[in-house]
Parts: C-alpha cells; structure tokens; sequence
C-alpha cells in the first residue's frame, strides 16, 4: 500500500520550472531514498510534502491526506530529522523530548512512556539526564531520530541524516534507521550525499533538472549500467581516451582525473586496453557497478559534488515549517 503518492506534480516560480510531471510512491515500512544533484528539484518536491509549498499542478497525498487540502493532518502524520541540528544544547536530552511532546500535543499521561522507550531505542536512556551540549554529534543525531519519533509519525522525513558523522557514528545511525519500519512501523523518505548509504534503500528515485529520470531497488538500477567499469589511470587522458574509444567503439567519460568505460566483460577487456595505450598506462582497476557509477551516467555528476549549500533553501523552508507549526 502507497503511504506516499505523487500524482503528475509541477511546480513552477514564474519563468522557471523547479519539477515538472514528478510521480513517485512509496509503500508503507519501506526506506526510500531521493537522489539528485543540485537544483534537481529534491527540495521543492519535500517541501510539497511537508505543506511548504503548493505545487503549480499535480497532486500529493501522505498516509491519505492530501498535501494541500490537509495539510495539519498530513504535519500530524509526519516527522523530520533536519540536516541542521536543532536541539536545545542547554536542555537534557529528556527535557528536548519532553519539549517536542508538548508541540505535537503528546497526551501527558503518554510523554514519559513514549519518551522512554524513543530514548532506549538510540541507546540514549542511560544519558537522559545529561545537557546535550556534552554529546558527540552522533549522540545528537540519534536524539533528533528519537525526537522525531515521539508523536509516533508514520513518515519521518530524514535530510542528510549522517552528513558530518565520522564513519563508526554513521554505522551506529544507520543500524536504529534501518530498524525503525520494523520495531516502528514507520516509513523512511531520505536524502543523502553517500552512495553506500543508498545502498540500504527499498527504492530509490533519482531527480534531475525537475524530473524523475529513474526509479528501481538499487539491484534494478546496477543493471542499467550494463557491465564491469575499468577505471583507467593515465599520464595522457587525452591521447588514452582517443585510443580506447577507438579499440572498442564506445564512450569513454573521465573523472577524478580517470577515465572510465562500461564493458559486459571487463577482466577480458584490460589486457587489450594497457597493450593499446602502452606505457602511458598508470594504473588500471575494475570495479562492479555502484550506485555512485548510476547516479554518474543517468545526471552526468557526482552527487558528492553537490555543495552543502544547496541545502540552504530546504533548511530556510524547514525554519519556515516550525514557524508555522508554532502558530498552528
């Protein structure tokens, strides 16, 4: 069953089109992910969904409501874990839970269950008591994971939820997100800058230049790269793209100083490669197609490349939507 549903949606800021025609959804308990390079529409689509905006044309619905007919039962049904923090670091983390309950209007006899059992699920029950100024970020970010849980939404929105995070911090994360459709019931809708990430995702839409360009499992979209990537190192790109492109009658990209090409048998394909370009050859690696190998051919760029301002418009739109949320 479709918790989210996308219908044909448009937006438009008078001359520019942000998305155009976007259709998505998304079942009930699954992790979603939505990819795209800057500009690509991602954060005009969630603030759709969030009751932000409303889109030019096309229709929204969350758990049933429609976005803009709805919009205080679809804020009701929703959660947000912003890339920005935004707990109160002079408060405990008991107190910021109990601060959000009153804002979602958490019946009191609730509050100390429900917060109970949001801070056992981070692993943060034995730090209760302590301010969150004292917290490492990634004891911050699994406060705001269980902040965002405690009006029991059925969606939790999550924007570059490790961005920042040192590798074991992001694991530990990423271990409560992925268990949150189970022990929860919850449904995942994330960005992120980290293909791995990704990876974990039931489905997974990529936007670009305000469309839905491909949709699929990650497995699904692995296979439109069509083979092996042999990444070649050179002291000549130039010369050694030429060649190359010549020998097997296909494209060759570079980046990262690299030149890459996609072969059904890539191991057969590297002798020929280094017998051909001779000693200008540096180095040569094969490498199964990533996430990170779709995201490049489907938009042309890296989505790492995406700098961290290209969130600033999402962050102003989410102080927006607590401001909103405040007056009612």
């Amino acid at each position: 069953m479709s918790i989210i549903k996308v219908e044909h949606l448009s937006k438009k800021f008078g001359a520019v089109t942000a998305i155009r025609d976007v259709s998505i959804e998304v079942e009930e308990g699954t992790i979603f992910g939505f990819l795209g390079p800057n500009g690509a529409g991602k954060s005009t689509t969630i603030n759709i969904l969030c009751t932000l905006l409303s889109p030019t044309s096309g229709k929204a619905t969350i758990a049933g409501y429609d976005c803009m007919k709805d919009s205080s039962m679809v804020r009701k049904s929703i959660g947000i874990v912003f890339q920005d923090p935004t707990l109160d670091k002079e408060l405990t983390a008991y107190e910021n839970m109990m601060l959000h309950a009153y804002l979602y209007n958490v019946k009191r006899s609730e509050i100390k269950d429900r917060i109970h059992n949001a801070l056992r699920f981070v692993d943060l029950y034995e730090r209760r008591d302590d301010v969150v100024k004292k917290f490492s970020g990634g004891m911050k970010r699994r406060l705001e994971v269980a902040r965002g849980l405690i009006h029991r939404p059925r969606i939790l929105f999550l924007d570059e939820p490790t961005l920042g995070l040192d590798p074991q911090s992001r694991a530990n994360l990423w271990d409560f997100i992925t268990d949150l459709p189970r022990k929860h019931n919850v449904t995942v809708f994330m960005t992120t800058h980290y293909m791995d990430e990704a990876e974990v995702c039931d489905r997974i839409s990529i936007i670009d230049s305000g469309s839905i360009i491909a949709t699929g499992t990650p497995d699904e979209l692995k296979k439109t790269i069509g083979g092996d990537v042999i990444y070649i190192k050179t002291s000549d790109n130039e010369k050694a793209k030429v060649e190359i492109e010549k020998l097997f009658d296909v494209d060759v990209s570079e980046k990262n100083g690299e030149l890459f090409l996609t072969t059904l048998k890539g191991d057969s394909c590297i002798p020929q490669i280094i017998k051909t370009i001779g000693d200008k050859a540096l180095s040569v690696r094969l490498q199964r197609p990533t996430l990170n190998d779709v995201f490049i051919k489907m938009t042309g760029k890296q989505i790492r490349d995406e700098e961290i301002s290209s969130t600033d418009t999402f962050k102003e739109d989410m102080r927006a939507y607590r401001r909103r949320f405040d007056r009612g």
